[in-house]
């Protein structure tokens, strides 16, 4: 058999490169273009690292000094990809639990949020996705997670507004106890 001028050791083509091509295509753009030319396969890099997003150990635990003790780690941004329209949402991030046994190691929290942030996702899932997992982690049934996020679906089309849409997932204690729940509210605050 005889390879063509050009086939030896082509790469098979990449779907994602190919995607994108054909996007800048259909809005009118010539992705051969100088400033486009390289872009399709920035495109096919970035979705491929945004999928792939490896959060690293999620679940180391230390010994508790005192149980019932309420633990927040507030502000951890993260963003997502809206699955509706594909654009972006970021949302800032309060996670709260009440130590049983063991302390969730304290970067375990971004970790957590960004693992559940690095798929296509909506707001409430993102947040309740946390909270089960802090949950099964820690063994801990008191458990909260707070999102504020602005979703780029609604300021960039659409409506064109800015807007905060926020979301909670109180379990044990936080859905059960008012106390509780104004508790942390206020530490938020």
């Amino acid at each position: 058999m005889t390879i063509g001028p050009g086939t030896a050791g082509a790469a098979a083509p990449d779907p994602l490169e190919d995607l994108a091509r054909q996007l800048l295509t259909e809005i009118g753009e010539d992705p051969d273009r100088e400033g486009l030319r390289d872009t399709p396969a920035r495109y096919a890099r970035w979705w491929r690292e945004f999928t792939g997003y490896d959060p690293g150990t999620i679940d180391t635990l230390f010994e508790t000094t005192s149980s019932g003790q309420m633990v927040v780690v507030s502000d951890i941004k993260v963003w997502s990809l809206c699955e509706h329209h594909l654009l972006p949402f970021n949302c800032s991030l309060t996670i709260a639990y009440r130590s049983a046994k063991q302390l969730l190691g304290l970067s375990k929290f971004a970790r957590i949020a960004h693992q559940h942030a690095h798929r296509l996702q909506v707001q409430e899932r993102l947040v309740s996705g946390i909270a089960d997992d802090v949950m099964s982690i820690t063994e801990a049934p008191d458990v909260a997670v707070i999102g504020q996020g602005e979703h780029l679906c609604m300021t960039m089309r659409g409506i064109r507004t800015v807007g905060l849409m926020t979301s909670t997932s109180f379990h044990g204690v936080f859905a059960e106890d008012s106390s509780a729940r104004s508790e942390l509210l206020s530490l938020v605050r």
